[in-house]
Formats: structure tokens, sequence, C-alpha cells
């Protein structure tokens, strides 16, 4: 299923709460709220963020550690997708990760747009966390 078959989040008056978001993803809750309890456990300086935007009509989440984008998370019924955009530099750190093989031929095979390429997940059980986790650690290596 892909989100843009079915955007939520779309109008720009009403703020993603959190009551909001875990009333849409339903029991991943608990996996939206790893990430985040992650994310802020391990990298200090991490900041999340809804905007609104106009491109695509709709809200997206923003993570950012030290003023780098991590991922951008986006809403989707009883689920999540997060996404991460690595340049060429990451291709070498993802081909030697412990990431599944389904991922890594996804990264190596993705659509460029310039120089970076997307890795997205949907976020629907710990496996999916797990290898979330796995990816947030990578991009945090890249210079």
């Amino acid at each position: 299923m892909s989100d843009s078959a079915n955007p939520l989040l779309t109008d720009k008056q009403t703020y993603p709460t959190d009551d909001l978001i875990f009333s849409i993803i339903g029991d991943n809750k608990i996996h939206w709220q790893s990430i985040m309890t992650y994310m802020s456990q391990n990298y200090k300086d991490s900041l999340g963020q809804w905007n609104f935007y106009n491109d695509g009509k709709r809200w997206l989440f923003k993570m950012v550690h030290k003023k780098k984008t991590v991922f951008w998370a986006g809403i989707l019924t009883d689920a999540f997708r997060i996404t991460f955009y690595l340049g060429n530099k990451a291709e070498t750190i993802i081909e030697n990760s412990e990431l599944p093989e389904i991922i890594k031929e996804e990264f190596k095979t993705a659509k460029k747009y310039g120089l970076i390429r997307p890795v997205s997940f949907i976020i629907k059980d710990q496996t999916d966390v797990d290898n979330v986790l796995k990816m947030i650690d990578i991009k945090s290596k890249l210079k």
C-alpha cells in the first residue's frame, strides 16, 4: 500500500498531535514510541517536528540530529512509513550491515533523486522497527 494512494493528514489546519497520530496508527503506537525513544536516548541532540508540505499536500514528520535530517515519517492507516534519503557513500555501509538482503537490494536499485536515493519502511511489527534502528545508526555514521 502506498501512502500516496491513501493520503492522510491532508488538512493544513489540523496539527498532528500524538492523540491524532495514535488514533490512526492504532496498535503500532508502540513502534512509533519505540523509535522516538531510541532517537532521544541515543542521539541527544535530535529533534522531531511536524510540518505541512504544500507539494504533497500533507503533514510529514521530520527527524533531525544536529541539523542533519535523519528520516521522514508519514502516517498510513494502521501503520506508518519511515523514509531515509542516502547518498552513494551509504552503499558500502548498507552492503556490509546486518540489514536484510531485500533492503540492501532496494537501496541499490532505488530511483536516484540527484545524488540521493530513498529507502522506505512501512512499520507494522518489531522487525520493521529493528531495521529502522539499524538504518538510523547507518545514517548517523555518514558525514
